[in-house]
């Protein structure tokens, strides 16, 4: 039997009618999708924290510089050349020791011509004596003038202070004999020698370098206990109280570690880097340190503000009304609160009012974020730094 053109057409527009509503249906159900989908990723995701306790006790670790106990540089006083040196690079010396010798034989030309001088000025006094004597004797039987006892007189006296300044001349380089002979100053080490014999050197200068300017013959140090110099950020000069400790490393002992007592502070800021000089005391036995070493300093004192709490210092939000932080409410809704902020770090910021421990702060609010706007809370995955604040239930 055959089918009818009609029948034919009738069921070719129900196919189309249904793949036509198939259509329809498929773009208003992806309509929907789209838009639900817009409308979930118009809510920012966030991630919340709690503020934390500031600790009991604050830390801080900065460079140091560790230095002997005494250091000196030492320089000729007299001209000459080396003519021979006794103590090399670590080499222990005791106060007194001799260290190098100078040849000095203009030196010993100008002693011989003082000791020389004196001799004829204490000759000359001597004959002086001797008149003024002999004056004074005639003048009591009148024999002579008074005028001519009182000359006699001062002749003696110019000639006995003649030979005070000799004798103060053959002191003066009968001293500068002895500077040469470079002896050392203290008990300690030879840190540093830079003559050698034939060198010639100057008096107060030691020899000339490629600037022009002086450099010393030896340095000793004495390293039985060092200094411990660090340079303290003016932000963080709240740490130098009295009972600060110092724990400190070295790079040639990596684990292990030194202890450092708190000395004094310079009480003046350094106007071209903001720091203060803070000197700490280190024991050495075994002179197991050296002077001159670098040393990585951890500082640590009492927290006078431990009562306040800490946030990150990238939940800070600054505006209009000042500082503030964004908190997230019970139905995930936002308001910023104001704050006000103490210390501030790299990492964190003490807030002295404006929270309290249960409210729930975004880490990291985004810029557009708006008051009252809504949010969805995020868990950070595991690993997430948080710099030690904990995560908010």
């Amino acid at each position: 039997m055959a089918t009818s053109p009609k029948i034919i057409a009738v069921a070719g527009g129900c196919v189309l009618a249904l793949w036509v509503g198939a259509l329809v249906v498929g773009r208003v159900h992806h309509n929907h999708a789209l838009a639900t989908e817009t409308a979930q990723n118009a809510i920012p995701n966030v991630a919340v924290l709690n503020p934390i306790q500031s600790p009991d006790k604050v830390a801080l670790t900065l460079p140091g510089n560790i230095d002997a106990w005494y250091q000196a540089p030492i320089y000729p006083q007299v001209s000459g050349y080396v003519k021979m040196w006794f103590k090399d690079y670590g080499a222990h010396v005791k106060a007194g020791d001799a260290l190098a010798e100078i040849n000095a034989p203009a030196l010993d030309a100008q002693y011989a011509q003082a000791q020389a001088d004196l001799n004829a000025v204490l000759a000359k006094y001597h004959l002086a004596a001797v008149t003024a004597e002999r004056w004074r004797a005639m003048g009591k039987s009148q024999s002579v003038s008074g005028q001519s006892v009182s000359v006699s007189n001062a002749n003696e006296q110019s000639a006995k202070a003649e030979v005070d300044a000799a004798q103060r001349n053959v002191d003066h380089f009968a001293a500068l004999e002895k500077f040469k002979t470079i002896v050392a100053p203290f008990d300690g080490i030879v840190t540093s020698r830079s003559i050698n014999v034939g060198d010639y050197v100057h008096d107060g200068g030691g020899n000339l370098n490629s600037t022009g300017a002086a450099s010393e013959l030896f340095t000793v140090a004495d390293v039985h206990k060092l200094r411990l110099f660090v340079s303290v950020p003016e932000v963080f000069s709240y740490i130098l109280q009295p009972d600060i400790t110092a724990d400190v490393s070295v790079p040639q002992f990596k684990d292990k570690k030194f202890h450092a007592s708190f000395l004094t502070t310079a009480r003046g800021y350094d106007p071209n880097t903001r720091t203060v000089t803070s000197e700490f005391t280190m024991e050495n036995p075994g002179e197991v340190l050296w002077p001159g070493t670098f040393a990585s300093v951890q500082l640590k004192a009492h927290n006078e503000t431990a009562h306040l709490f800490e946030v990150p210092t990238s939940a800070l939000v600054f505006e209009e009304k000042g500082m503030q932080v964004v908190v997230v409410n019970d139905d995930n809704t936002v308001h910023y609160k104001n704050v006000v902020v103490g210390r501030m770090a790299d990492t964190s910021t003490e807030i002295q009012a404006g929270i309290s421990p249960k409210d729930r702060i975004i880490a990291n609010p985004p810029a557009d974020l708006l008051e009252g706007d809504k949010v969805n809370v995020t868990t950070p995955q595991r690993g997430y730094n948080q710099s030690g604040f904990g995560a908010s239930e």
